[in-house]
């Protein structure tokens, strides 16, 4: 059978981004969210989905914002602000074949993540992984640290056609939020139109609403508000349900 797993990253990003992915699944479709654990707006954002019956992961975030281990002790990940290095000087480095990220600073901040999601979620995350930044090493400690803990590390993939592991599932990760004329509705039917018949997919969306911080630092916007939009749409959960060969399943899934 065909499993679909929709996921939607960025609780604490800002708080219009929190009221879109809080109504994705409160009155939508997604049953796992990705917390980033250092933003101011992140405890907000959980209170706001926190009784729904949902998987959470630590959506490691080192491109924006502040970080929760001492600076000091991280310094390779931080500009001289003190907040992190932004997504953009991450694919400069990577095109110039530069990983900038120290691996023992990346372990720190990824264990100061985790304190703080603790502390703000209350339970152990059921997934790990990262918000999308191009360095090896970063991922390494996020895989060297979820293994320590006995977490569910989703590796990351950037190729949709690929097959990576999450726990002992291999899955395909999708994503099409930063495409061009992106329709999300039309986009979840035609990934699972495509799937292969006992084929687990993730599929990555990143529902959230406009605000001020938002516009400022991310070229991802509007298609965020088409997310939610298709997210909540009583037709597609109608056509999901009406998939005799298909099952909606979360991160405690796999």
């Amino acid at each position: 059978m065909k499993q679909l797993l929709i996921r939607a990253d960025d609780i604490g990003y800002s708080y219009a981004v929190n009221l879109g992915i809080a109504r994705s699944v409160n009155e939508g479709l997604v049953r796992s969210v990705g917390v980033m654990p250092n933003m101011p707006e992140t405890a907000r954002g959980w209170s706001w989905v926190a009784d729904s019956d949902i998987a959470v992961g630590q959506h490691t975030n080192v491109c924006l914002g502040r970080p929760c281990a001492d600076p000091v002790r991280v310094s390779s990940l931080l500009g001289p602000d003190g907040c992190f290095r932004s997504s953009r000087e991450y694919r400069t480095s990577w095109k110039e074949g530069i990983d900038f990220v120290d691996y023992d600073e990346a372990v720190i901040e990824i264990e100061a993540q985790l304190a703080r999601f603790l502390e703000v979620v209350g339970r152990e995350p059921d997934y790990f992984e990262a918000h999308a930044v191009l360095s090896d090493n970063l991922n390494r400690a996020i895989a060297d640290v979820a293994t320590a803990h006995g977490f569910r590390h989703q590796i990351a993939s950037f190729d949709p056609t690929a097959t990576v592991t999450c726990g002992n599932t291999p899955v395909r990760m999708v994503m099409h939020s930063m495409e061009p004329g992106y329709e999300p509705a039309e986009s979840i039917k035609q990934t699972v139109r495509e799937m292969g018949a006992d084929e687990t997919v993730v599929f990555v969306c990143h529902p959230g609403y406009l605000d001020r911080f938002i516009l400022e630092t991310s070229s991802l916007t509007a298609n965020r508000t088409k997310e939610v939009d298709a997210l909540i749409d009583p037709e597609l959960r109608a056509w999901l349900e009406e998939q005799d060969n298909l099952r909606l399943i979360d991160y405690r899934d796999l």
